[in-house]
């Protein structure tokens, strides 16, 4: 299986597929919501899962969404609901309910600024409840939001300032929105992954960061991301993959290894692509958290 990079359970699925490998220790389950809008869940639950993926065992559920940039009708919308549809099985609502929200990423780096453009849109509640002095409410929940940039730009540790600002909220659970790398380009506008098993800052961009998870902070951590960015490496492995030629991909493979290419792909349209998904992202939290606004 050649060494293709992707942050997406559901393409290292078919990865494995391709390669005729049976991995255990994973379950996988695919439905169909309406015509635009198809849900694939993976639960990798045993130790071979985790090798065979490369991700820690929980529940990755991807929602692939037919028509966003062409503005099918409602097509957002009914991403949105069955986007929070999945979060409300994470995230179970009651009147005691505290969520951080956190965007992930660098708002001057358009491929990178999915997480803090999905924050600013999230209704924030937290300070209505201290001015009310109220412990609760049945229709919206303690919502904080948090954009903590890269550590490229604060000279910090993201998942630090995480720690820290969890500790001040103490929330019953965070929710992180980072972008993602894909294997292949179509998923970089169609393509929403959430998981329950936390996150590394920084993935989609090829630069790993500590992470963050209820290991990390001590409590669940719901991660949403979209694959906003390509790996130069990959790209050209996808291309040579398509030919069906193997030893033209095994020269590419040395070719690639013979240089120190480092270098991300991103879609023309991905200004776009960065506006309609954090529309339906926080359409979806929103949808989730406060149930009596946006019910």
């Amino acid at each position: 299986m050649m060494n293709y990079r992707t942050d997406l359970a559901v393409e290292r699925s078919q990865l494995l597929d391709e390669a005729g490998q049976r991995a255990q220790g994973y379950i996988k389950k695919q439905s169909q919501i309406d015509e635009d809008i198809a849900v694939t869940e993976i639960e990798i639950t045993t130790e071979d899962g985790e090798k065979a993926f490369g991700k820690p065992r929980g529940t990755y559920i991807t929602l692939e969404v037919k028509g966003v940039l062409e503005e099918k009708s409602q097509i957002k919308e009914r991403a949105a609901r069955a986007l929070a549809d999945r979060l409300k099985g994470m995230i179970k609502f009651d009147y005691y309910l505290k969520v951080l929200v956190v965007g992930l990423g660098n708002e001057k780096v358009t491929p990178d600024s999915l997480g803090p453009h999905t924050v600013d849109k999230v209704k924030i509640t937290s300070h209505l409840f201290r001015i009310f002095d109220c412990d609760g409410d049945w229709e919206m929940a303690n919502v904080s939001g948090f954009n903590p940039s890269v550590t490229g730009v604060t000279g910090m540790e993201t998942a630090d300032l995480i720690e820290k600002v969890a500790g001040l909220v103490k929330p019953d659970a965070i929710v992180c929105i980072d972008a993602l790398a894909a294997r292949d380009i179509h998923r970089l506008s169609t393509t929403i992954q959430v998981c329950d098993t936390g996150i590394f800052p920084g993935a989609g961009m090829g630069n790993n960061r500590k992470e963050i998870s209820r290991q990390t902070v001590g409590c669940p951590v719901i991660s949403i991301g979209v694959p906003t960015v390509i790996d130069s490496r990959t790209l050209l492995l996808e291309a040579a993959d398509s030919i069906g030629d193997l030893s033209f991909g095994q020269q590419i493979q040395k070719y690639i290894d013979s240089r120190d290419m480092d270098m991300i792909v991103t879609s023309t349209d991905i200004d776009a692509i960065i506006k309609d998904f954090s529309d339906i992202i926080s359409n979806a939290i929103n949808i989730t958290l406060h149930p009596g606004i946006y019910s």
